[in-house]
C-alpha cells in the first residue's frame, strides 16, 4: 500500500511518499480502509521533531491523528463494528496514523462515521472536534449563560469551540484574524474581535472562560487571564506555554491536552447529523500531496481545515 512517512526528524521535506507493508489488526483492533486523514498542528511539531519528549514515535513514521474510512478487517474479541461500518477516529499519537491507504486503530476509540457529510470530510472532525469539546466541557465546565473568549476562533479548533459554545447557551466572544473572521460570524460569535488591529482587553466586561487556541506570546496570555471574573477559568491549548492562574482572585489555569474519547466523538457525530454542528474543510488534498500540506503549515499559510485523501482502489 501507499504511505506517506518520515525516517528522519525535520522540515517537510523529509515526508516520503512511498510504499509500505499493509498492516493486520491485532487483538482488539480493527482495520481501516483509509477514507481522509487531516492535517493538525501537532502533526508538523512531531515530524520536525519539537514533540520527542510527550509523543514519541518509533522512525520510520506515518502521520495523521485523524482519520475517516471503512471497517476492512476485525482483529480477535472486537465487537460492536462489523467490516464495511463507516468509522471515524482519533488515533493514538504515538502510534503509526492514517496518511496511508490502510491503518489499524483500537476499536474502542472508533465511531460510527456521521452519515450527512461525505466520508472523506468527516476527517475533519475528530481530534478538533474533541479539543474543543473537552476543551469547553471537561474542564471549563461552561454552562449556559456565561461569556466566553475564544482566542484563535479562526482556527479549525475554533470554529468548532465557537459553534459548541453557542449552542450551549454562552455568550460568544471570538478574536480572529481578517481572513477568518467571517468564518468566526458564522460559526456562531456574538462578537469578533479582529486581533490585527484591537487588543483582546478591549472586551467590554468579563468572561467567565477564556480559551486559547493561539501560539501566543506569554504577555498576551497572561492579558487574557485578567480579562476572566473571579472564580473563572483560563483553558490553554498551547502545551509548550503553561497556562498562568491567578490563585487571589481563583482563576484557574487549565492546560488541555486532548484525548482520544469514542462516547463524546459519537456525541459530535450526533451533532453533526442533527444540523446542530458544521464540519467545514477548506481543502482536500490527495495522499501523495501531503508534504505540500506541511510547507502550506510551515510558513503560516494554511488557512481552514484540511483533508487528505487516500488514494481509491
Amino acid at each position: 500500500m501507499k504511505a506517506v512517512r518520515f525516517h528522519e526528524y525535520g522540515d517537510p521535506n523529509v515526508l516520503r511518499h512511498e510504499d509500505v507493508e499493509q498492516p493486520a489488526p491485532g487483538a482488539g483492533q480493527v482495520l481501516i480502509r483509509v477514507a481522509a486523514t487531516s492535517f493538525n498542528g501537532v502533526d508538523g511539531n512531531i515530524r520536525a521533531g519539537f514533540m520527542r519528549g510527550p509523543i514519541p514515535v518509533a522512525l520510520p513514521h506515518t502521520p495523521g491523528l485523524d482519520v475517516s474510512g471503512t471497517v476492512a478487517a476485525l482483529g480477535e474479541g472486537v465487537d460492536g463494528f462489523q467490516v464495511d461500518d463507516q468509522v471515524v477516529g482519533f488515533l493514538p499519537m504515538t502510534d503509526d496514523g492514517a496518511a496511508a491507504e490502510y491503518v489499524v486503530a483500537p476499536a474502542e476509540i472508533l465511531a460510527l462515521a456521521p452519515t450527512t457529510v461525505p466520508l472523506v470530510d468527516a476527517a475533519a472532525l475528530p481530534t478538533v472536534g474533541l479539543t474543543a469539546w473537552q476543551a469547553l466541557f471537561d474542564h471549563a465546565k461552561l454552562t449556559a449563560g456565561q461569556r466566553v473568549l475564544i482566542n484563535g476562533a479562526g482556527g479549525a479548533v475554533g470554529g468548532y469551540a465557537v459553534q459548541l459554545a453557542k449552542n450551549a447557551g454562552a455568550y460568544v466572544i471570538a478574536t480572529a484574524g481578517p481572513h477568518s473572521s467571517d468564518r468566526a460570524k458564522a460559526a456562531g460569535a456574538d462578537e469578533v474581535i479582529d486581533h490585527t488591529t484591537t487588543a483582546v482587553t478591549s472586551v467590554a466586561a468579563p468572561v467567565d472562560v477564556a480559551l486559547n487556541l493561539a501560539p501566543i506570546e506569554p504577555e498576551r496570555l497572561g492579558a487574557l487571564l485578567t480579562l476572566v471574573r473571579a472564580g473563572g477559568v483560563l483553558v490553554n491549548t498551547t502545551v509548550w506555554m503553561p497556562a498562568p492562574s491567578d490563585e487571589q482572585r481563583g482563576v484557574r489555569g487549565i492546560d488541555l491536552f486532548v484525548r482520544s474519547d469514542a462516547t463524546q466523538l459519537a456525541h459530535l457525530v450526533t451533532l453533526v447529523d442533527s444540523g446542530q454542528l458544521r464540519v467545514d474543510v477548506a481543502q482536500r488534498v490527495p495522499l501523495s500531496e501531503l508534504p505540500a500540506v506541511h510547507v502550506q503549515a510551515a510558513a503560516g499559510a494554511l488557512h481552514g481545515k484540511a483533508v487528505i485523501v487516500a488514494p481509491t482502489a
